[in-house]
């Protein structure tokens, strides 16, 4: 069955949106989007994505008075904001707190990476708590299916990722009943590395018209497809990729050798911070849902300490949590400060909002056990679900102020309990998406929601 819209939107939210172009394959834009592409007013997202869970209580949710077991190693430190106190390995950060805030009290149900995944990255319980394949669609996909490709030569949907890790179910990016056409446009490797490039997107002398009769050669022996299938159908995947090579809008935006030198190095010479500062040049190119992958930081000419974890899953076998957080803490302080002082300083903060955060955070007890690089005992935390910390910048929303609280050992929220889609709620007010009015059909032709539940988070707005 054509992955279709349900048709949604009551009348009187048809009325307050205004006229909604509606086919057999989707809304293809909503009211006055494509008119307003390229102005201030187009809200964009970068989401940065820490895979393994970062330990909350280790860097934005600190307990100073929990037993050492509990707290830690390090001490929080005081930041512009009174009361919001963060790592002291984040001191760039703490002197920009009051252009950030704090979600401390988000928590779901699912432990193990797979199911972290899944539930975070579609707003879902997915059907098995283990494996990264989606059941539904990531909600990415769905905002991609709903805005659509409206900048030409640009991508909506970016995703930035380690080389080999582009799979679509490495991080449970898929989008089940939407179709790969909703997927995002991924790419691989480290763009601090020298000579770092994004693959098929250079023009070669005289290709354009090579493609255009290759494509034209294409159409004229293929089925026809039925018009209302278009934005979904072949047509619509030939389209997309002529439109990138054809236009050096999406080319001139992933290569930050356009940067002055200055500014990379505000960045940082590493993975973290060169991503960032891609993640900024594709939003003010049109892209409008950013994905960056925060796995390995690969310094630029530094070795990888030993017992340094390659992602955020910090178990002891797999590292030394603290060595680990001395490597990756201050990398991610850099990377986070300049692309809050970026979005800032040129005008952004309203039109971009920026999302930090993993699957899951840390168990408040450290554990202990031998590691698989060292060979000798050294503390570590598991998974866990049952609380995390998300930061957040810009978008309009209301900055400097922490958002829900845990229990003194960091176990449970304590206050102002959330979970995953009151975030995705908040970031689909922002894109200006009717979330509620907006229903898919899956594989069996059942409607369902954009997201299931979730409400914006007062607090922020």
């Amino acid at each position: 069955m054509t992955t279709r819209y349900c048709p949604g939107p009551s009348r009187r939210r048809f009325l307050q949106l205004g006229s909604m172009a509606v086919t057999g394959s989707g809304l293809t834009a909503l009211p006055g989007q494509a008119g307003r592409l390229g102005q201030d007013s187009d809200p964009a997202v970068i989401f940065l994505w820490l895979p393994g869970g970062p330990p909350h209580q280790d860097t934005y949710d600190m307990k100073p008075n929990a037993p050492i077991e509990y707290r830690g190693l390090f001490n929080p430190i005081k930041t512009t904001v009174p009361g919001l106190d963060i790592c002291e390995l984040f001191p760039m950060q703490a002197k920009r707190a009051h252009r950030f805030s704090l979600i401390r009290s988000i928590s779901h149900r699912f432990s193990d990476h797979g199911g972290g995944h899944k539930k975070f990255m579609t707003g879902r319980d997915p059907l098995s708590p283990v494996g990264f394949v989606n059941d539904y669609p990531a909600v990415g996909s769905m905002i991609s299916k709903v805005i659509g490709d409206a900048t030409p030569g640009m991508p909506s949907y970016v995703v930035q990722t380690d080389g080999g890790r582009t799979g679509i179910d490495t991080f449970s990016l898929g989008s089940a009943y939407l179709g790969p056409s909703t997927h995002p446009f991924t790419v691989g490797g480290d763009p601090s590395t020298p000579g770092f490039q994004v693959r098929n997107l250079e023009k070669r002398q005289g290709s354009n018209l090579k493609l255009r009769e290759r494509l034209e050669l294409l159409d004229s022996i293929s089925s026809p497809t039925p018009v209302l299938n278009r934005q979904s159908g072949p047509e619509a995947f030939r389209a997309k990729a002529l439109d990138l090579v054809s236009n050096s809008t999406a080319r001139v935006a992933f290569d930050l050798g356009n940067e002055p030198e200055k500014v990379r190095e505000a960045y940082g010479w590493h993975a973290y911070g060169q991503r960032a500062l891609m993640a900024r040049r594709l939003v003010e190119a049109g892209a409008r849902f950013v994905t960056m992958v925060l796995e390995s930081p690969n310094v630029v000419g530094k070795s990888w300490p030993k017992g340094v974890l390659y992602n955020w899953d910090s178990h002891a076998v797999n590292g030394h949590i603290f060595d680990d957080a001395r490597w990756r803490f201050p990398l991610l302080d850099q990377a986070v400060s300049a692309l809050i002082d970026d979005l800032y300083d040129r005008g952004l903060d309203k039109r971009v909002l920026l999302v930090v955060t993993g699957e899951f955070g840390r168990t408040p007890k450290v554990e202990h056990s031998v590691g698989s690089q060292t060979k000798v005992m050294q503390p570590g935390r598991d998974h866990w679900p049952q609380a995390m910390s998300v930061l957040v910048s810009g978008g309009g929303l209301k900055m400097g102020q922490v958002v829900g609280s845990t229990t003194s050992k960091a176990e449970t929220p304590k206050d102002r309990p959330l979970v995953p889609n009151d975030l995705w709620a908040t970031v689909m007010r922002h894109l200006d998406i009717p979330y509620r009015d907006i229903n898919f059909l899956d594989h069996s032709g059942r409607p369902m929601p954009m997201l299931p539940d979730g409400e914006p988070i007062r607090e922020l707005i």
